[in-house]
């Protein structure tokens, strides 16, 4: 293995709990009551298309992703999930390149990478607001591997998420899904989107793969 990409939001930081409570907000401000069940059933990283899920109309669908972005806490809040800054290290002094691609914003992300001590260490970054079409399209994966100059050995490289689009994505890119257990998805779904493998953490998979 060459490179492993990652996803950010449930896969290296716990912003699950304060995603779901902003859709929660802006879902009720908009008309619209919902579950957990729900928010999980319907989840994709793709946020439109989530709205869309919940029936929103075409319409209000900016407005409400923008207040979504001013309700949520998860940028300034969210801890790493445990061990994950330590396998970020472990996978780079092994000399395997790193990087994220993930759903999430620009200027969210990135003063979260600073915040907790990791940016130097997810030098390919692609984001939710850059030009590729969202997961589980795979352009934004095949960018970062160009990056990574490893665009023809897709084989050779690994992408590690929790959402079924995170599998997909790596599938459709040629990469090795890994599928990070959380509240998103069982393992069976996990493996059904693609994954190659389900683990309980980051750090239980760089574990595994190290020793």
């Amino acid at each position: 293995m060459r490179a492993v990409l990652f996803d950010w939001d449930g896969t290296l930081v716990d912003t699950l709990p304060f995603m779901y409570a902003a859709t929660e907000l802006v879902m009720a401000e908009s008309g619209v009551a919902i579950t957990w069940d729900e928010y999980r059933r319907h989840f994709t990283p793709d946020w439109r298309l989530l709205y869309r899920r919940f029936r929103l109309p075409e319409e209000a669908i900016e407005s409400v992703g923008d207040r979504w972005w001013s309700l949520y806490r998860g940028r300034d809040d969210a801890a790493l999930l445990p061990g994950a800054a330590d396998a970020l290290r472990r996978l780079a002094g092994a000399g395997l390149a790193l990087g994220i691609v993930t759903a999430g914003r620009r200027e969210s992300v990135e003063p979260q990478l600073e915040r907790h001590g990791v940016a130097g260490l997810l030098p390919a970054r692609v984001f939710g607001d850059d030009r590729f079409e969202p997961k589980p399209d795979p352009a934004g994966l095949r960018h970062a591997l160009d990056v990574l100059g490893l665009a023809d050995r897709a084989s050779e490289t690994a992408y590690v998420g929790d959402a079924l689009d995170d599998m997909r994505m790596a599938v459709a890119a040629g990469a090795r899904g890994i599928g990070i257990r959380s509240d998103l998805a069982t393992d069976v779904e996990l493996r059904d989107a693609g994954a190659s493998e389900v683990v309980g953490s980051v750090a239980d998979w760089v574990a595994s793969l190290l020793g």
